[in-house]
């Protein structure tokens, strides 16, 4: 995985050549990644799910994150990075299915490498339940939040959202600390743009 071809950018959007994924990951050049956030709706109420990353990855293993995630690769176009709901999360969805919420850049920082993002999201609203088949390697699990209080999450309303399995068989409350550490400025831009479609 770390010798994946990614196109590198300056923070301007302008393409600086081709790099591996770990030179990407080491010297800090932006690249795309491909974000869907899904949200299904069960007695009137709108979910979010989030994906609990496997105990096996590299990076941040076990923390929540987006739906579904990964990085656009050299020769892809943001449309191939749908790929990712269907390896992830084994749901089938089209690109006509999705709802555009624009790029929202985000970093993060760690001692192990500086992730700059153009992040391409999207969102993809389901009026029924969602069963996933995960791809274990990737995902050990979703949960789901209320999405109104997801928004009163990320703008520091709440402290701690309630989180709850696919079949709600456990419920607890989770803290910023729960999730990869994207930057405040990113949850609340995803918040906000998620909101005017619900």
């Amino acid at each position: 995985m770390e010798t994946e071809i990614l196109n590198a950018y300056d923070e301007f959007g302008n393409l600086i050549g081709k790099k591996s994924r770990r030179e990407v990951h080491t010297k800090g050049y932006w690249h795309e990644t491909f974000q869907c956030w899904i949200v299904g709706k069960e007695n009137e109420t709108n979910y979010i799910y989030f994906q609990i990353r496997s105990d096996e990855k590299a990076d941040f293993p076990g923390l929540l994150d987006i739906s579904a995630a990964g990085h656009i690769l050299a020769h892809e176009t943001v449309e191939d990075g749908i790929r990712e709901v269907q390896e992830e999360l084994g749901i089938d969805v089209s690109m006509n299915e999705l709802i555009p919420l624009g790029v929202i850049k985000n970093t993060i920082i760690t001692d192990n490498f500086i992730d700059h993002e153009f992040g391409n999201n999207f969102l993809y609203k389901s009026e029924q339940p969602l069963t996933f088949k995960l791809q274990v390697e990737e995902v050990s699990g979703m949960v789901k939040a209320n999405v109104k209080d997801f928004y009163q999450f990320c703008f520091g309303e709440i402290e701690e959202l309630l989180v709850l399995t696919e079949t709600e068989s456990i419920r607890r409350y989770i803290s910023k600390d729960d999730f990869v550490p994207h930057e405040d400025s990113y949850f609340k831009t995803v918040a906000e743009r998620i909101a005017v479609h619900i």
